[in-house]
């Protein structure tokens, strides 16, 4: 029998976690839940969660600490729950790397349908990874590396360098800026990158790809080989001089 998926339920409202945990243990998963922020980092550590859901406003550490703490070493999903429906919280917990977010209150069969799709992202990433390497020349990069001139990005450990020093920067930043680069030259749109980034089953604003681009370039500036360009009505791509 396979082993059943473990889900942390991370919410500092007790009646509101069980309720969640009998939902998803009713679609066979199994549940471990945390009620405040530095309870759910240790219990991060201890139990190897799947898929997290994560509550914002939390006793001590909030949710995004949270969040940003678990990023700096893990790359495990996370579905931020917030009460919040504002624009800007749901682009700061992508922005911070979060793969999903819920507004409270939320139907039930919403966010067991939700978890499901985040953790068919996940395992099916490295197949989709395979497809894009076989549509990439040799001489650019390998399938799980690109390299030109003073820009290196690693998907297999999720580093950055530029002129030869580290860039930290979030799994879908990161994520983005492999993609675009994997494929020099390829003009992509908004949606075609929120697809292959986030996901088919990923309900967003087309203005994450935006946001995620706004910070990249702060990050990594034009080089005079390669550049992050715009294509006005169309997306965005990597260009590079070599073809």
């Amino acid at each position: 029998m396979a082993e059943k998926q473990k889900i942390m339920i991370v919410d500092d409202d007790e009646d509101i976690s069980e309720l969640i945990s009998l939902y998803l243990v009713k679609e066979c998963f199994t549940t471990v839940q945390a009620y405040d922020g530095e309870d759910a980092l240790r219990m991060f550590e201890e139990e190897a969660p799947d898929l997290i859901l994560l509550d914002i406003m939390l006793p001590g550490i909030d949710g995004y600490e949270v969040l940003r703490e678990i990023r700096k070493k893990d790359k495990t999903p996370v579905i931020m729950l917030s009460a919040k429906g504002e624009v800007f919280d749901k682009v700061l917990g992508l922005e911070l790397g979060a793969d999903d977010y819920m507004i409270k209150p939320f139907d039930s069969k919403e966010l067991v349908a939700r978890v499901k799709a985040v953790l068919r992202r996940m395992f099916s990433k490295e197949e989709r990874e395979e497809e894009k390497a076989s549509a990439v020349p040799e001489t650019v990069l390998d399938d799980k590396e690109v390299h030109f001139p003073g820009l290196d990005v690693s998907i297999r450990n999720y580093t950055v360098y530029y002129d030869n020093e580290r860039v930290e920067m979030p799994p879908k930043e990161l994520e983005l800026l492999f993609f675009l680069a994997y494929h020099p030259n390829q003009v992509f749109s908004r949606e075609q990158l929120l697809d292959h980034i986030w996901g088919y089953e990923f309900i967003g604003d087309t203005r994450t790809v935006d946001v995620h681009i706004k910070r990249l370039r702060e990050k990594i500036k034009d080089h005079g080989d390669w550049k992050l360009s715009t294509v006005w009505g169309v997306g965005y791509k990597f260009e590079s001089g070599t073809k």
